[in-house]
């Protein structure tokens, strides 16, 4: 690739991988900063798609799960993604489509690279990269990629988003989706016969709007161990002040899992504005709270009630939710409680065994799509390039094995506990020490602390070391 023998003069070279919100909100911040400081800057943008996936569906139901005031790139100006809306002539009743989002961060990423030239500008690489070493010479890091090109860079920010989600047991895989937000994925599954979607959080929901859209005889069978919907958003929000409810509970100290139940609810039931003003105002609470919580308590957390805060936290748009009530009344949308104990290959699909507790024990489908959301051991994950620095200990699991362990900067740790002064990561990757990291509002605060972090450290850090 052309970037390893970029001239040290053009200034440092800075790696993203991955094209998705996260990456793209990374670039935005790093040209941005760079503009500012009249700092040299290379960016190398790097997707194995192209771009991300999450705003990549065309299908104009599939709504952004929080409301445009919530979703601009930039921080300090909440409007932004309004006006660009309303100039780009996006009709919107406050929740945009995916597809008009990821229009939007393209638009925005084009807009900061003009703000940065000639200073500073962007290369987008379409590649996958499967591991990155470190260099004794010339720039720090070398990254590799799958098509046996190379891409030098003094820095690099693992921006690869949410982990792909694990196949749940046993399914036949001629007739089994793992990826449904994979280019084409859906399309052999719109044949008009049952589907099974596993799962019933807001994948599911769009999933199933897709499906029944695409053939009007499909019918969607969700199943999940607790048969959670998502709630629905109340839209327009009421005129109760968020910023009025106070931190839950007080900082300071060890936090237990019991105690910050109990303040939680009891907050929720005594809020005029009702319990969603309340889940709001914990959002940017969380990274601190779940920080003082002992490892334990985040353990028992994660395994019982991560879900019930899930389904009230993560909120679907009024109109997914009538789409959802309209399905299932007309009997196109059925959400079973249990999980899949087996599958048994069948001529033209798949026969399903439900338990314990569900409320089929069986299931004839076609398909069988998977929607339980992101993998939950990245020790366990295939993605190469996450195999290769675990394996070599340039990066280490967090202790929840949820992502990959870093310092408050996003800098990874090795497998030693200390941090990169060349290596970092943002987004779902840093979920097991901040929780809530995979909305736009962290990832975007997160990407302009670290453009701040990198364009003052560049050559001062040696390779490898903290900064």
């Amino acid at each position: 690739m052309h970037l390893v023998d970029e001239p040290a003069d053009h200034g440092p070279v800075v790696a993203i991988v991955g094209g998705g919100a996260s990456g793209t909100l990374a670039a935005i911040y790093l040209l941005r900063e760079a503009a500012n400081q009249r700092t040299p800057l290379r960016i190398a943008l790097i997707d194995r798609h192209g771009r991300g996936q999450a705003y990549s569906t065309a299908h104009p139901a599939h709504l952004l799960n929080s409301p445009a005031a919530m979703m601009s790139a930039l921080v300090g100006d909440p409007g932004h993604l309004a006006r660009w809306a309303a100039q780009a002539g996006v009709a919107h009743d406050g929740f945009l489509p995916r597809s008009a989002y990821g229009r939007y961060l393209t638009e925005s990423l084009a807009a900061a690279e003009r703000s940065a030239r000639p200073t500073a500008r962007t290369s987008r690489i379409t590649a996958e990269v499967v591991a990155i070493r470190r260099c004794s010479r010339g720039r720090s890091l070398r990254l590799h990629l799958a098509a046996g090109g190379r891409i030098d860079a003094d820095a690099a920010v693992l921006a690869t988003g949410n982990l792909p989600p694990a196949a749940p047991g046993p399914v036949p895989r001629d007739r089994f989706i793992a990826d449904p937000w994979e280019p084409g994925a859906l399309e052999a599954a719109a044949d008009g016969s049952p589907v099974a979607v596993l799962g019933t959080g807001l994948g599911m929901l769009d999933v199933a709007v897709a499906l029944t859209d695409a053939h009007p005889g499909t019918v969607v069978h969700a199943i999940s161990r607790h048969a959670l919907l998502p709630r629905e958003h109340r839209w327009p929000r009421p005129a109760a002040a968020v910023s009025a409810i106070p931190v839950i509970p007080a900082p300071g100290g060890t936090l237990h899992l019991t105690r910050l139940i109990r303040e939680v609810r009891a907050s929720a039931a005594a809020h005029p504005g009702g319990w969603q003003e309340v889940v709001d105002a914990l959002r940017p609470q969380t990274p601190g709270l779940w920080a003082r919580l002992t490892e334990a308590d985040q353990r028992l957390f994660l395994a019982h009630v991560a879900r019930y805060w899930e389904v009230h936290r993560h909120r679907v748009p009024p109109e997914t939710a009538r789409r959802a009530a309209a399905l299932t009344s007309a009997g196109r949308l059925t959400v079973h409680r249990g999980r899949v104990i087996a599958a048994t290959s069948q001529r033209d699909g798949v026969r399903l065994r439900i338990g314990p507790g569900g409320s089929a024990a069986e299931l004839a489908v076609g398909w069988v799509v998977n929607c339980t959301g992101p993998a939950s051991d990245i020790t366990a994950t295939a993605d190469p390039l996450l195999r290769h620095l675990l394996g070599t200990g340039m990066a280490r699991p967090d202790p929840l094995r949820l992502g990959l362990d870093a310092d408050p900067r996003g800098a990874l740790r090795d497998a030693d506990g200390r941090p990169a002064g060349d290596l970092f990561t943002l987004g779902p990757l840093l979920r097991g020490s901040r929780y809530e990291t995979t909305a736009v509002p962290e990832i975007r605060d997160q990407a302009a602390a670290l453009a701040r972090h990198l364009l003052a450290s560049q050559g001062h850090a040696r390779p490898g070391s903290a900064a």
